[in-house]
C-alpha cells in the first residue's frame, strides 16, 4: 500500500493562502503582512515567507519595494493575457489528448465533471468542476511540456473563472460542457474549441464589469 504523504506546513499555509486569494477572501490589491499573518495563522514567520513566496512565482502575490508583498490586483490587460494564454494552452491540449488520448475514458471523466457543475451549489464547486473537465484533456494529451505550462498560469485562471462565477452564478453553461463532451464522444477537437473559446469570449466582459466595480 502507497505511503499517504503528510503536508508539509509550508504546503498547508500556500494552499490556505492561494485558496484565500482565488475565492477572494482576500481581496484583490491586499497587503500581505506576516507579522498579522503570523498571529492569524499561529506559526511562524518562517513558513509564512516560504508560502509567500510560492505565490509570488504563481504571480498570486507581488513584491514592490518599500511595500512588500500583496495580492496581485488586475485590469483589462492583465485579463487579455491570461485568457489569451489559457485559451492556447487548452486549445493544444484538447487537439492532442483527441489524437492521443483515450477517448472512451475522456468521456466517462467529462461526463462526471459535467454533472458536477450541473449540480454545483456554490461558485467554488463551479469552478472546480470547470477545472476538472478542462483538465481531463490535459492528462490525456501526452504532453508533460504543456502540463507544466498550464500549472504556472492556473492560479490567475482560477481567480478568473471564480469571479466569472461569481458574477453569473453557478451553473450557468452546463450546455456548453455538454458540448465539450459531445465533442470529445464524436472526436472532434474543433467543436471542443470552439466551445471553450465561446466560454472565453462569455466569460472575460463579465470579469472586467466585476472588477471595475469592485476597483
Amino acid at each position: 500500500m502507497a505511503r499517504i504523504k503528510k503536508a508539509s506546513l509550508v504546503d498547508q499555509i500556500y494552499s490556505k493562502l492561494r485558496e484565500d486569494i482565488i475565492t477572494l477572501k482576500i481581496p484583490l490589491g491586499t497587503r500581505l503582512n506576516v507579522n498579522e499573518l503570523q498571529s492569524d495563522l499561529g506559526v511562524s514567520c518562517t513558513p509564512i515567507r516560504e508560502a509567500v513566496n510560492r505565490l509570488q512565482q504563481e504571480e498570486l502575490v507581488i513584491y514592490e519595494n518599500n511595500v512588500g508583498a500583496r495580492v496581485l490586483t488586475l485590469d483589462e490587460h492583465d485579463v487579455r493575457e491570461i485568457n489569451e494564454l489559457a485559451l492556447t494552452l487548452q486549445q493544444a491540449a484538447v487537439r492532442l489528448a483527441m489524437k492521443n488520448g483515450d477517448r472512451e475514458a475522456m468521456v466517462r471523466e467529462l461526463t462526471e465533471q459535467a454533472e458536477r457543475y450541473s449540480a454545483a451549489r456554490s461558485p467554488r464547486e463551479s469552478v472546480k468542476a470547470v477545472h476538472n473537465l478542462i483538465g481531463v484533456f490535459y492528462r490525456h494529451c501526452g504532453n508533460r511540456r504543456l502540463d507544466r505550462s498550464m500549472i504556472a498560469i492556473q492560479g490567475q485562471v482560477l481567480l478568473l473563472r471564480y469571479i466569472y462565477a461569481e458574477c453569473l452564478g453557478c451553473t450557468t453553461h452546463t450546455g456548453q460542457l455538454i458540448r465539450i463532451r459531445d465533442g470529445a464522444a464524436d472526436g472532434n477537437a474543433d467543436d471542443i474549441c470552439a466551445a471553450l473559446e465561446a466560454y472565453n469570449d462569455r466569460a472575460a466582459p463579465a470579469v472586467l464589469e466585476w472588477l471595475n466595480n469592485h476597483a
